[in-house]
């Protein structure tokens, strides 16, 4: 075996070690991009959550002697029964319709009618964490068309 014969099998060897190591690295690469986009289904998803508060205070005293019937505007019966899990369930699958009429009605339903009142920006801030508990339930209402037949369901109960 002269030396070029020796160069020759010494490339050739090394460029097929070069396209098995490619493959494996292939093979690993499009395994791990389809499991990842199996586990999120619909990844070309753009959610916006925007809320608005207005966290003003009066602290004057008028009346030292006041009493305290105040009563929300949202003084629905239904509000009381709902868990706050079911409020959440509610509001994602309504948040993913993307239909304002309905995530209106859904807010009403939860006790924030227009996005506002006591205790909105914790449900928001609470909400972020139970999405991510919540994974199996965000599967099952992952298109507009899902989360509409969710509303449509539990919107009445």
């Amino acid at each position: 075996m002269n030396r070029n014969q020796k160069i020759a099998l010494g490339c050739g060897g090394a460029g097929c070690l070069g396209l098995i190591v490619l493959a494996v690295v292939g093979v690993f690469g499009y395994l791990t991009y389809s499991r990842q986009s199996s586990l999120f289904a619909n990844s070309n998803r753009n959610d916006n959550y925007n809320f608005n508060a207005n966290l003003n205070s009066n602290s004057e005293t008028v009346n030292e002697n006041s009493n305290d019937n105040s009563k929300t505007d949202t003084d629905d019966s239904s509000t009381s029964s709902m868990s706050d899990d079911d409020k959440h369930k509610l509001f994602q699958a309504a948040g993913i319709t993307k239909d304002s009429e309905l995530i209106l009605k859904v807010l009403t339903k939860i006790g924030f009618p227009s996005g506002t009142g006591p205790g909105y920006e914790k449900f928001i801030k609470e909400h972020f964490s139970w999405a991510m508990k919540n994974l199996d339930f965000m599967q099952t209402v992952n298109t507009p068309e899902k989360g509409r037949a969710y509303c449509e369901a539990h919107l009445e109960d």
